[in-house]
């Protein structure tokens, strides 16, 4: 049902005012409390002024494409914003002028702005700073029910020409979980699969993957098992999530992430100015590896092997996989049949979950893609 009522909450910020930027929006159903949808997108160099009224658009833009016909009240800890926005300021600087205007012609008439303090705009405060530190990009759908996406019976994209168009058979649907995070993931370190220092998970990864647990409650029954790859992090995880569903873990080795040799453990920018000709080797070729690691070729081997195999094993049932962000990856671009290459144009969140199925006829359809337990503001850490 559309919601009639929905509340905008949103924020931006600015790490140098002018500086690296980015804003926070989030669209709620007044009346239920429910998260409708969310947004936190990095802006490049601007104010922290500027950050905030992107917050606001993206807010009016999300309500503009989820719930038309709502009114909508703007709550922000910005004064500035909402007194300029509720006219009682003027709007003097020229920065501001085009976003004011913008955010005007979003707004439907009757549109209500309420200022809050900082305390009670978390939640956008919390996808600004995801934005920033390089963890989310965009626009996410919340308050889907996960149990309702998987038992749909969705066939996946077809050819006008394929003769068997209409046949789907059975579908072995795989819940692809990613390990909550890591001291190693807040610093956005690499960390690699078995030979790695293999970090466990920190107590907000730990609340992170119970959250999903909770999430994916409903289709105890339904799963089949729950299989990991065999390195620490993930461990930990399944253990969290097959406790929960009933089940015990199976490891499965080709779902480990790929192996980083030499630059395990250190940042980006550690990589970049120890080892760059690798590094540029490496974002420019899917061949090359760093030393004593895996090409991103390999890894794709190594994980429709690991794929196979679960096929083989628990075909045409529903399996709970935890894995990393390669692996998870590399079967997202292998089902919607993107090149290897598309790994590097994808985000994926920690403890997010991503649902693929694949069917009798040899063809596959991606169900849901980088989604959190709605809702859930334990979400945060770094990227890798």
């Amino acid at each position: 049902m559309t919601a009639r009522h929905v509340i905008i909450e949103a924020d931006g910020g600015s790490r140098g005012n002018p500086g690296p930027s980015a804003y926070g929006a989030v669209l709620k159903d007044a009346d239920t409390g429910e998260v409708i949808a969310e947004d936190g997108t990095p802006i490049g160099l601007a104010t922290n002024n500027v950050a905030e009224y992107s917050g606001l658009i993206a807010g009016l833009r999300m309500a503009e494409e989820f719930a038309p016909e709502a009114d909508i009240e703007v709550r922000m800890d910005s004064k500035l914003v909402v007194e300029q926005m509720s006219g009682r300021w003027k709007i003097k600087h020229p920065d501001m002028r085009p976003l004011a205007t913008e955010a005007n012609r979003l707004a439907p008439f009757g549109t209500t702005y309420t200022w809050v303090p900082r305390e009670q705009n978390k939640h956008a405060d919390r996808l600004a700073n995801e934005a920033l530190d390089g963890i989310r990009n965009g626009v996410t759908v919340a308050g889907e029910s996960l149990i309702e996406e998987i038992e749909e019976e969705k066939p996946p994209a077809v050819q006008k020409e394929s003769p068997g168009w209409g046949v789907r058979g059975t579908s072995t649907t795989v819940v692809l979980v990613r390990h909550g995070v890591t001291p190693h993931t807040v610093e956005k370190r690499f960390s690699g699969g078995l030979a790695s220092a293999n970090p466990g998970l920190s107590d907000e990864g730990k609340a992170q993957i119970r959250a999903v647990a909770d999430w994916l409650g409903p289709l105890a029954e339904r799963v089949d098992a729950v299989i990991s790859s065999p390195v620490r992090r993930t461990l930990e995880s399944a253990e969290i999530l097959a406790e929960s569903l009933g089940r015990t873990v199976e490891v499965e080795p080709g779902f480990a992430e790929m192996e980083f040799g030499v630059w395990d453990g250190m940042t980006f920018a550690e990589v970049g100015e120890k080892h760059p000709d690798e590094l540029k080797a490496w974002l420019g070729s899917l061949d090359a590896a760093p030393e004593g690691g895996e090409s991103f070729r390999v890894v794709q081997q190594r994980v429709l092997d690991g794929l196979a195999r679960l096929k083989e094993n628990h075909g045409g049932k529903t399996v709970v996989v935890v894995s990393h962000v390669t692996p998870i990856k590399t079967l997202v671009a292998d089902a919607v049949d993107a090149p290897l290459g598309a790994v590097f144009r994808m985000e994926l969140t920690p403890a997010s979950v991503t649902v693929l199925s694949y069917f009798d006829d040899g063809r596959a359809s991606m169900r849901m893609y980088n989604a959190l337990p709605p809702g859930n503001d334990a979400f945060s850490g770094g990227s890798w």
